[in-house]
């Protein structure tokens, strides 16, 4: 099974977007997720995803190829119809594929038809229960019912925060996955759980890993450590290798 392997660069999320590129390549990742707040450096003028000027865009582009890396998501948000206009257009001059997101339903249908328009899906990110309208499977899967654009981010550690088995959420949302958020916990069911390394916590990933081989599985894994911010970085190059071991 050949899945497509990377860091979601908000596990970097204290430095710059040249360093966190320059972290994600040090451990051979190919993939890398943005995020719209990321604080992007000096080389960016102060502005913030997705507001980059052409030119911007242009040097953004220029620091991943340098490094080999592909950017096919970023994580979005958006207040209002502009606000997802802007995330779709800087979308579609960057060359995503998708926009991982967590959209107001009242803002669903306009954003199928730009995900339509743009030829940029979405996919469907859930937090944990209580900071999240789509912390449970059901409410993804409504969601994406008469919107094909729609697709799921299984965010694997906050289902677990909320109490929820990942594997048969996973099965809930079969065939519609194209991303994962993989992140470990020390406790289960518990929304104030800490972050710990990716095959330390309680999180079952061989099972996780044989339901994904299962469905087989072939879209973008995003390592996302939330903790030990500062030098994290042999937290993420470790959940890569572990679970490139369970891929095998």
């Amino acid at each position: 099974m050949k899945w497509k392997p990377g860091v979601a660069l908000y596990s970097f999320n204290r430095f710059s977007f040249e360093d966190a590129l320059d972290k994600a390549d040090s451990i051979n990742a190919t993939y890398v997720e943005g995020f719209f707040f990321h604080k992007l450096g000096d080389a960016f003028n102060g502005h913030s995803i997705p507001r980059l000027t052409d030119e911007e865009i242009k040097k953004m582009k220029g620091m991943l190829d340098k490094r080999d890396l592909k950017m096919k998501s970023l994580y979005a948000d958006g207040k209002n119809e502009d606000d997802w206009k802007a995330n779709f257009e800087f979308a579609q001059k960057m060359g995503l594929e998708f926009l991982t997101a967590e959209p107001q339903k009242q803002h669903w249908d306009a954003i199928e038809k730009m995900a339509e328009h743009y030829k940029v899906r979405v996919a469907i990110h859930e937090h944990a229960k209580g900071s999240s309208y789509f912390w449970h499977p059901d409410s993804v899967a409504m969601a994406m019912q008469g919107r094909p654009h729609f697709r799921a981010c299984a965010d694997i550690g906050h289902w677990v925060r909320s109490g929820l088995d990942p594997v048969k959420c996973l099965q809930t949302l079969q065939g519609k996955i194209i991303c994962l958020h993989i992140k470990d916990l020390d406790a289960a069911g518990n929304l104030k759980a800490n972050d710990v390394m990716v095959g330390t916590g309680v999180i079952d990933y061989p099972a996780v890993i044989a339901e994904l081989k299962r469905q087989r599985f072939d879209g973008y894994v995003y390592i996302e450590r939330e903790g030990n911010w500062n030098k994290n970085l042999p937290d993420v190059d470790h959940a890569l290798k572990y679970l490139d071991r369970l891929n095998r």
